[in-house]
């Protein structure tokens, strides 16, 4: 591949694609409103109960069903058009958050109340990832593929900077005057009924879009949903190179990622800088941080230690250093600081991960493929989150942060050592036997 960016002729035309400008207008809603919730939501758990467990329990039920049916949504996007999949979870999230809204609002909220609808929110989120991650080639040209994802790509990770801001803006903001017993609830309120409002605007954008008319209509000839999940899973598990990056990163997952999904707004509480807020901002700074990851992967997309596996692992390393202090900050500037240097990390070899799986994979398995990726970090890392509520009965704070680093340190040494990944390269090669 010689060209990572399309000739501007080819930017220009793309804006000027009335069906992508209504799907990036409806992304830009959407993605900004899942912020509100992925801030608020833990919050309300823990200004609810105090309690790390529930905190975990409430996720592990978001999870649940989008670890246990994300495969079956890949599958079925494969099979049917990804806009009427995306049509259904937009509107059955925007139901659910709304409810949640006005419960919250009317003090008739309970912790079940709210497990059962972060349920229903996961099992929208099941199938629409893939369905998202599938939407773009069915909306513009081939050619201007690579633009569009750039775009988008970029689009997600600016929201993951300005969403958690305005988040913890808006708690704070409407829920002034409230008692510490009310638990900000006018701001949490707030916050849920802006991503209900999020996902019913975006629907509408959605409908406003038309697929191309070779995609439009739902195709023949395919296998049942659970004979193509299973040849999906056989063909990446034949492929060597592939396995091992997935079978290390269900490992990074689990052992690291999910734990900090609860360690991190413990975290927040714990400063003496306004929770919501100060919550916010961590999560801002690791947004902002891995934007310009992105950027910088950008422009230097071959820069490599060695080749691409030995670039994961010292980046992955070096994650895990930074990440052992974060318990032992004393001001929120050193939480900041250290964030977004995770995130400039992560955002530089997301982009090349990313870029990889596509060269890797065949385009009939790519779907199928991408709804793997994302189910090791998406639905396996919240169910060891919910884990960790339980954990962190007895340790403290500071000490789940070091075993996380720590155990990060001791996932790269073991795949340094006895696998495959520092020997991984970015070309293709996969679709030949040699990558077998």
């Amino acid at each position: 591949m010689t060209r990572t960016t399309p000739p501007d002729g080819d930017r220009a035309a793309l804006f000027r694609d009335r069906n992508f400008l209504w799907l990036l207008a409806g992304g830009a809603i959407s993605m900004l409103g899942d912020q509100f919730t992925l801030i608020a939501l833990p919050w309300l758990v823990l200004q609810m109960t105090g309690d790390p467990l529930a905190l975990g329990l409430v996720l592990g039920l978001a999870s649940l069903p989008r670890a246990l049916l994300m495969l079956v949504g890949g599958a079925l996007v494969d099979r049917y058009a990804p806009k009427r999949v995306m049509m259904w979870t937009k509107h059955a999230s925007s139901a659910a958050l709304l409810l949640l809204a006005v419960l919250l609002a009317t003090g008739q909220a309970t912790l079940w109340t709210i497990g059962a609808l972060a349920f229903v929110l996961g099992l929208a989120m099941a199938f629409s990832i893939p369905a998202g991650t599938s939407m773009l080639p069915h909306v513009v040209a081939a050619r201007h593929l690579p633009a569009a994802n750039g775009v988008m790509l970029g689009l997600r990770q600016m929201s993951f900077f300005v969403g958690p801001l305005l988040a913890g803006g808006v708690i704070v903001w409407f829920g002034q005057g409230a008692s510490e017993a009310a638990m900000d609830t006018h701001g949490l309120s707030a916050a849920f009924l802006f991503d209900a409002f999020s996902f019913a605007l975006s629907a509408w954008t959605l409908s406003k879009v038309r697929l191309l008319g070779q995609t439009a209509a739902v195709t023949g000839g395919h296998p049942a949903v659970w004979s193509s999940v299973m040849q999906g899973l056989r063909w990446c598990w034949q492929d060597r190179d592939l396995r091992t990056c997935f079978l290390y990163w269900a490992a990074i997952s689990l052992l690291i990622t999910g734990p900090l999904q609860i360690a991190l707004p413990v975290l927040a509480r714990e400063l003496p800088a306004p929770g919501a807020a100060a919550f916010g901002l961590l999560m801002g700074a690791h947004g902002a941080g891995t934007l310009l990851g992105m950027v910088f992967a950008g422009a230097r997309p071959t820069a490599r230690v060695r080749n691409l596996g030995t670039t994961l692992l010292l980046v992955d390393a070096s994650i895990g250093v930074l990440v052992m202090p974060l318990g032992h900050i004393a001001a929120l500037w050193q939480g900041l600081a250290l964030l977004m240097l995770i995130g400039l990390l992560g955002g530089f070899v997301q982009v090349a991960v990313f870029t990889w799986i596509q060269r890797r994979v065949p385009a009939a398995y790519l779907g199928r493929t991408m709804s793997i990726f994302m189910f090791i970090f998406m639905g396996l890392a919240p169910v060891s989150a919910s884990v960790t509520g339980w954990v962190m009965r007895e340790v403290t704070t500071a000490q789940l942060f070091l075993a996380c680093g720590g155990l990060m340190l001791a996932v790269v040494a073991a795949a340094l050592l006895s696998s495959r990944m520092r020997h991984i390269a970015d070309g293709p090669g996969a679709t030949a036997a040699a990558g077998r």
